[in-house]
């Protein structure tokens, strides 16, 4: 067994476990599945449409009812207060009315009295609809002019003029598809009826505050009357943002409803039909550059299928628009950006929000050009970076004030072998017909902060018993990402205490209230400022009662490893705290953070929108068949910045993680709805994750050294989504291996890069160089 670690030990910097590590490897980990529920509890499943677009002539449930073990039902027309769970704009509907517009749209949800007896009963439902045609794709909603949020566009400089004189000129069409969460544990609620007309609700989501204001909504009562408690979610990456309000919502009109608990968990099929994804992004550019590559104009046309609703399609667009840029000085540019209304799920939150489509954008474009004129990409892409001290503004208007990526390039280029591993890679290629390498180094400049500025803000409540122990509550949610043990870390480094020392309780919203979501990679920046905040209160109220008791000076006052050193004499911390409570000093406090400097425009698209940003590089070596399409990773070199690390071991697993995933999103992920409208890739047996089989043979991973420039915890960086763009140089060098088929130029490539895509792109590419 480990020994417990010393204040020391536990300070933030080190490399320490997962605080919730040993449980769950031992299966003993709470999650919501797991709460003990009182023995009236009933269970419940949704009743969904299979068509994507019509309207509802007569939902006939006589059947529902009458099916065994079935207790209640509920539709929209039992919904006390708002049949809304849309938290931005009012276009969400908890239960469809009269109007269907995905497949896989809840229209009622059944509680019975087990799991499979609703799922049964959900079954038997007859619905009588009006089929309407459905809008399923960009293309087709941009020809329509299908919207759900009016069409953005951001312009710098001159861009239709300098195209117009630029030396060469090149146009394309940037395509990436969606991508599902798959997280381990699907969505669940428990709604727990309390006395006085109150609600609990344990919800895995990453938003406990919107679940609380949906479900008051939804009842007809206030914010005060709804508890929402999380301890942990087994995964999240965005998919628990927005969309565990509809689960929460639904149980809790169904325990309002009943009179009984309510459980609601959905299955992984029904799980993948009736939530939102990452966006699918289309993008057709027009750049004109000079004979070295570099980028004189650029515009771009980028549109995203946002679904049926607008959800959080507003932000994630806008994000998008602020990151195609990426790691890139672009003087001259308009970025016009459509949010399309299609017959499919409301696409949602997912890992990056937006910037890894944007990033896509660009880097395309680079790899195009440096095709186009014979050179290397990564020359192209080092002709572009941004400045330090000139060519350092970004098309929004932010200062890049922090820039380490042309060192970061340097270092990563020579510790990764690149320039003789192309020539390596070339060789093979000529002396190779049936297998083709493939090589790229690509950059990642992630902006960290909420786009939306009023969620750049976060509270916590400590209390430190008279045993000396800590309790700490905070706004943030662990879902396996190690926020929970970067936040203990930081109380323990202020109160100088052993880890040990330090529990925290899951996130309450009647603890700490109005929280924000846990995303943007910003649990660690919000929330530990927000706990430093509460433990440097609590201590300097101790130093202060030191101060008159023992007659010295507050230097004289020290936290020191579980001692206190007042003067000449020591204590302990546990008996200094109930030598402080007998004198009445106050043991608990809030603490509060908002991010500083950060201010944005929407309507103008200019401002600082964040407040400082996270910088990597990935090499990724590939080998692609040209006779079957397989791919198959064989190395990869990241160098990625995470400031002044708080925990390096749970930092370097955010950084393996993210690539992993963002690699998926780019290769194996493909999301397939037939011509109804009906998605079919919705289980694991037809819709294709990463595994422990696609890491590499070969991987390098390293912490860049530095600290952040910006003032944050302990001048740490965020780590949550930007390793995920990381992942896009294994496209590139999918991309550089399908070159090797032909004249090296026009290569056809959507992503994800399937087996079958790549097999496309290699016959285009061979097509091409023989005609």
């Amino acid at each position: 067994m480990r020994k417990p670690a010393s204040a020391d030990e536990s300070r933030a910097g080190q490399p320490l476990p997962h605080e919730s590590a040993h449980l769950h490897v031992s299966g003993r980990a709470l999650y919501c599945d797991d709460i003990p529920l009182p023995a009236n509890t009933l269970h419940a499943a949704f009743g969904l449409s299979r068509i994507a677009h019509g309207r509802i002539r007569k939902l006939d449930l006589t059947d529902v009812y009458a099916s065994p073990g079935v207790i209640g039902v509920a539709v929209a027309s039992d919904i006390p207060g708002e049949n809304n769970y849309g938290a931005v704009i009012n276009d969400d509907p908890i239960f469809a009315d009269a109007l269907i517009e995905y497949a896989g749209q809840p229209l009622f949800a059944v509680a019975a009295i087990s799991y499979q007896a609703a799922r049964k009963a959900a079954a038997r439902a007859k619905i009588d609809c009006e089929e309407l045609p459905p809008i399923l794709d960009i293309r087709s909603a941009l020809a329509a002019q299908s919207f759900v949020l009016p069409t953005q566009r951001l312009v710098r400089g001159e861009p239709q003029q300098k195209l117009e004189r630029a030396s060469h000129r090149l146009q394309g069409t940037m395509v990436v598809g969606g991508q599902d969460h798959f997280y381990l544990e699907g969505q669940i609620a428990i709604a727990l009826a309390q006395e006085d007309g109150a609600m609990l609700i344990h919800c895995s989501t990453q938003h406990p505050t919107e679940v609380q204001h949906i479900v008051a909504h939804a009842l007809g009562r206030r914010a005060h009357d709804i508890n929402v408690q999380c301890r942990r979610m087994g995964g999240g990456f965005g998919g628990k943002e927005s969309q565990p309000a509809l689960i929460a919502a639904a149980a809790a009109v169904l325990a309002h409803k009943t009179g009984r608990p309510i459980k609601l968990r959905i299955d992984r099929d029904a799980d993948m039909l009736m939530t939102g994804k990452r966006h699918d992004f289309l993008a057709d550019y027009d750049v004109g550059f000079d004979g070295s590559g570099r980028i004189e104009a650029l515009t771009v046309m980028l549109a995203s299928r946002c679904g049926y609703s607008a959800d959080l399609s507003g932000p994630v667009n806008d994000r998008a628009v602020c990151h195609v840029d990426n790691a890139y000085f672009l003087e001259h540019v308009e970025i016009v950006s459509h949010r399309c209304k299609t017959n499919t799920v409301s696409n949602t939150a997912f890992r990056g929000f937006g910037g890894p489509q944007g990033m896509l954008v660009i880097e395309q474009v680079l790899d195009d050009i440096a095709r186009k004129l014979g050179l290397d990409p990564l020359a192209v892409r080092h002709r572009n970076l941004y400045g330090i001290t000139e060519r350092n503004t970004t098309p929004y208007g932010q200062v890049v004030e922090d820039n380490i990526l042309p060192a970061l390039f340097d270092e990563l280029a020579g510790s990764a072998s690149y320039e003789q591993r192309r020539r390596e890679v070339a060789e093979w290629n000529r002396s190779h017909e049936s297998t083709k390498r493939g090589i790229a180094l690509t950059p990642v400049k992630f902006g960290i902060s909420f786009n939306a500025t009023l969620y750049n803000q976060a509270g916590a409540l400590l209390h430190i018993y008279t045993d000396g122990t800590v309790l700490l509550n905070h706004g943030g949610t662990e879902m396996g990402q190690g926020l929970h043990t970067k936040v203990a870390q930081v109380v323990a480094t202020e109160l100088s205490l052993p880890l040990s020392a330090i529990r925290i309780t899951g996130t309450d919203t009647w603890k700490v209230p109005n929280t924000s979501a846990t995303a943007a990679s910003s649990g660690s920046d919000l929330n530990g400022k927000a706990a430093q905040a509460a433990a440097q209160t609590i201590r300097e109220r101790l130093v202060q009662w030191a101060c008159q008791t023992d007659n010295v000076t507050p230097d004289a006052v020290r936290f020191d490893n579980g001692t206190v050193h007042i003067g000449t004499r020591s204590v302990a911390f546990a008996e200094f705290v109930r030598q402080a409570h007998a004198a009445r000093i106050q043991l608990s406090a809030t603490g509060f953070y908002r991010t500083p400097k950060i201010h944005w425009d929407r309507t103008r698209f200019q401002g600082r929108p964040f407040f400082y940003f996270a910088y990597g590089a990935a090499v990724s070596e590939v080998s692609i068949d040209t006779f079957t399409g397989e791919t198959r990773l064989l190395r990869v070199d990241i160098l990625h910045d995470v400031g002044r690390s708080l925990n390096p071991a749970v930092d370097l697993g955010q950084i393996e993680g993210g690539f992993l995933q963002g690699t998926g999103w780019l290769t194996t992920e493909e999301l397939w709805w037939d011509p109804r409208g009906e998605l079919k890739t919705h289980a694991p047996s037809t819709y294709k994750i990463p595994s422990v089989s696609d890491w590499p043979a070969e991987a390098h991973i390293s912490l860049f050294a530095g600290e952040n420039r910006e003032e944050t915890i302990y001048r740490s960086k965020a780590v949550g989504e930007p390793p995920l763009m990381l992942g896009i140089s294994v496209l590139h060098a999918i991309r550089d291996a399908i070159a090797s088929c032909g004249s090296g130029q026009n290569i056809s490539l959507a992503a994800p890069a399937t087996a079958e895509a790549v097999l496309r792109a290699v016959d285009k590419a061979r097509k091409e160089q023989s005609s």
